[in-house]
């Protein structure tokens, strides 16, 4: 299956997501941080990143204009996790998919398969 990075600062959300990935038959890479997502992105870019919109270092919105303005990134599907009240065009701009915390482990394994599903 897909190589999915996760981005969050939660631990309690990161092993949700993970366990609900990983179940599915994925390999999850997790970043604490803003930064190290864009680390990780640059070395070995996923096949879809979820990042959460307030992260430590980089916030999630930028995190997304970066990957945005690579040529190696700016087809990435992601989905970006919110607990604030934001629509998908304004802190979440650029990102495929937004996902409001606390949210239904299904609707992001729906959201993920359906960005996913053009690659197969």
């Amino acid at each position: 299956m897909a190589r999915i990075l996760v981005v969050d600062d939660e631990p309690d959300i990161v092993r949700m997501v993970v366990r609900t990935l990983e179940a599915r038959g994925h390999q999850v890479v997790v970043a604490r941080d803003g930064a190290a997502a864009l680390e990780l992105c640059a070395t070995t870019p996923p096949e879809l990143l979820i990042v959460d919109a307030n992260l430590p270092q980089v916030e999630g919105a930028e995190v997304i204009r970066r990957l945005r303005a690579s040529p190696h990134t700016r087809a990435l599907p992601i989905v970006m996790m919110s607990a604030a009240d934001v629509s998908l065009g304004e802190a979440s701009e650029g990102a495929d998919e937004l996902v409001m915390k606390p949210f239904v482990r299904e609707t992001l394994v729906r959201n993920v398969e359906r960005l996913l599903a053009p690659r197969r």
